[in-house]
């Protein structure tokens, strides 16, 4: 292959994962869209009458408020780490669809979980869902690395830091789902999802740190 067919190949290349991250973008926002239109609108002839309503609704509101911050995480997640993306490669076109249906599947797995009776079914469909976008997730960073899709000078800690964050927020909702069956308030799993990945996030700087100090 002659350089300047080369030089068009990586062009291409750079262009469609240009092109990617602003198609997930896109999805994502239209993911979050969803969620809000399915919020129910309080009603009521007099201010007693709509706080009663806001109240009556309030699971569907505290699901949308945990959904939106769901969806926030994984776009966090996926942003930090396609900003050093410059090209396609392996299998991340493929999982980075299957990683978009998931997001769009989170406001129906809001709905699910909103519906009455069957607490544990209902549970189990949202948890299943957003550990399964927090695995495909990490299967995506894996493909990065493996092919050298990322621009040069990425720092390596990025990948580390990236699969860290995206287990920690699988394990969170994976050990909600046996929880579940024992309680209701298997809730607090997912609230303690952002403090074990600022956790582990602080545990691998202080390994880096000590293996820097170490190495001559």
């Amino acid at each position: 292959m002659s350089e300047e067919a080369q030089g068009t190949e990586v062009v291409a290349k750079a262009v469609a994962a240009e092109r990617l991250t602003f198609f997930a973008d896109a999805v994502i926002a239209i993911a979050i869209t969803l969620l809000a239109l399915e919020l129910p609108v309080p009603v009521g002839a007099t201010n007693r009458e709509l706080l009663h309503s806001v109240g009556e609704h309030r699971h569907e509101y505290l699901a949308f408020l945990i959904s939106f911050l769901v969806i926030g995480a994984h776009w966090t997640g996926h942003h930090r780490v396609f900003r050093w993306v410059e090209s396609l490669g392996g299998r991340l076109g493929l999982l980075s669809l299957g990683w978009l249906f998931l997001l769009v599947i989170t406001p129906y797995a809001t709905r699910v979980l909103n519906g009455d009776g069957a607490f544990e079914a209902r549970f189990v469909f949202y948890a299943a869902v957003q550990a399964a976008t927090g695995g495909v997730f990490a299967l995506m960073v894996h493909q990065i690395r493996k092919h050298r899709l990322y621009r040069e000078g990425t720092p390596e800690t990025m990948f580390a830091h990236a699969r860290a964050a995206t287990l920690s927020l699988s394990a969170g909702f994976l050990v909600s789902i046996p929880v579940a069956f024992v309680t209701h308030w298997s809730y607090v799993c997912w609230m303690a999802v952002p403090w074990l990945g600022n956790f582990t996030s602080r545990l691998m700087n202080r390994r880096r740190l000590r293996a820097a100090a170490v190495s001559p």
